[in-house]
């Protein structure tokens, strides 16, 4: 795995647990202030042994680790939008 791929992956991870976050607002009480979050995933061991060696560098002396066991990511959707119908609008 690059650097790129695990950065991206990453980044990914994060947008996703944010948003899964804001949907369940109750997992806010399961992380500490000032906690640090990684994210082990189930089905890319690469990328949660990695994930660790980051956390462990990065932590601070006393610092809380919060670790996100994930067992995969679904696929990106390519769109929300229904059925969307597209008009011509010569007035505007």
């Amino acid at each position: 795995m690059t650097e790129q791929e695990f950065f991206e992956k990453g980044l990914t991870l994060s947008f996703e647990f944010s948003r899964y976050a804001l949907a369940h607002p109750e997992i806010e009480d399961q992380i500490p202030k000032g906690a640090l979050v990684a994210f082990l995933l189930a089905d890319d061991p690469a990328f949660s042994e990695r994930s660790l060696a980051v956390a462990k560098r990065r932590r601070e002396e006393g610092q809380p680790v919060v670790l996100v066991k994930v067992e995969g990511l679904a696929p990106p959707l390519p769109s929300r939008l229904i059925n969307p119908q597209l008009e011509l609008s010569p007035t505007l």
